[in-house]
């Protein structure tokens, strides 16, 4: 006898589901962490030791904003994170010199601090930058003799940033890769779904896997940002500039990848229509998504192996071929279905290094 779970089973499992998440982003940020902490111990030491601040106060500050917890734009943030620390804390430094400390001294030591960022760069962390630093020298640092003191302080936390950030490991380099395997594998399982779905025609199957079709949005989010971050990787670390290309390559790929899945959501829903509607699909259809199928998962399999698909581009021109031998329907859901198949087909093909006029172009005319 079967026992349903109830609203505390169901709760318990929601939570230790988002535990393993929660544990697996941690895990996804451990360099990003312990570099941060390396680089402010880092900037602490070369401000006391080296340079004999007392207390240097925003070297770490300034190493740990700029590093961040992502490797996009880093060089760009470590600029606007170390001059927007310098501006605050010069200008704070000057007008607590002149006119002492108090509510409107701090109000005018805001707005004059914006304002120089404002002019020097509209962005938002380069302003907000200046204006905190400004409100701590201020207010609990008001200190004028410690001026040149904080603000080389700000200069030594940068430096240490812009070393630490070009200390990258292969891992952003690799996850492009890893996740448009994972996005590939799941277009493959969606097709391998559909094939058996058109052969058994069942209902409930088919809208089970258009319901598991329709979350695949966040695997196209994960590609795409896994290729942000390795190009951003690549551009600011002179250790990494050999794997340019490479990363490149995988960046062009993304929106093919892309519009696959998407291809495949429409060709499942179609498919999914057509069951719900007793309308069936060809077999030679069903067995031309088996094949496809197939041949997505060698496609997956090879970009797991860090390896461009290129062999695959035979076995899919002769599925490609095949779609234009199969007999047509008058059926809609059938018409519709052959004709994602042609375009999964264009998408995957660009995969193997085809531009999409060639791939476009490698697709014989269907018969009429």
């Amino acid at each position: 006898m079967s026992v349903q779970s109830g609203p505390l089973d169901r709760a318990w499992a929601v939570g230790r589901t988002s535990a393993r998440a929660r544990v697996a982003r941690l895990r996804s940020k451990a360099w990003h962490i312990g570099q941060a902490a390396v680089a402010a111990a880092v900037a602490w030491v070369v401000a006391k030791e080296l340079l004999g601040h007392e207390i240097p106060f925003f070297a770490p500050i300034a190493a740990v904003v700029s590093l961040g917890t992502s490797y996009g734009q880093r060089l760009r943030r470590v600029a606007e994170v170390t001059i927007g620390v310098t501006v605050g804390v010069f200008t704070a430094d000057l007008l607590v010199m002149a006119l002492g400390t108090g509510w409107w001294q701090l109000a005018l030591v805001v707005a004059l601090a914006m304002s120089a960022a404002f002019l020097l760069d509209s962005s938002g962390l380069f302003v907000t930058q200046a204006a905190v630093q400004s409100i701590i020298v201020v207010t609990l640092l008001p200190d004028p003799g410690q001026a040149m003191t904080r603000w080389t302080d700000a200069l030594v936390g940068g430096s240490v940033a812009l070393l630490a950030a070009a200390v990258v490991p292969r891992a952003p380099l690799r996850r492009p890769r890893e996740r448009a395997a994972v996005v590939v594998r799941k277009i493959a399982s969606l097709l391998r779904a559909a094939s058996e779905s058109a052969v058994d025609g069942d209902v409930d199957r088919a809208l089970d896997m258009l319901a598991n079709a329709r979350t695949t949005d966040p695997l196209i989010r994960e590609m795409q940002a896994a290729a942000d971050e390795g190009l951003s990787v690549v551009a600011s670390s002179p250790f990494r500039r050999r794997h340019k290309g490479q990363v490149r390559r995988m960046a062009e790929l993304v929106e093919p990848m892309d519009r696959a899945m998407r291809n495949t959501r429409v060709l499942v829903r179609r498919v999914a229509v057509a069951n719900y509607h007793r309308q069936p699909v060809p077999g030679s259809y069903a067995l031309l998504l088996r094949d496809l199928a197939d041949t997505t998962d060698e496609m997956a399999a090879a970009l797991e192996r860090e390896e461009m698909a290129t062999e695959l581009r035979a076995p899919l021109l002769r599925i490609a071929e095949g779609t234009a031998q199969v007999e047509r329907t008058s059926d809609l859901s059938a018409d519709v279905v052959l004709a994602q198949i042609r375009s999964i087909i264009v998408d995957l093909l660009q995969l193997t290094g085809m531009d999409v006029l060639e791939a476009t172009d490698a697709i014989p005319p269907a018969r009429s």
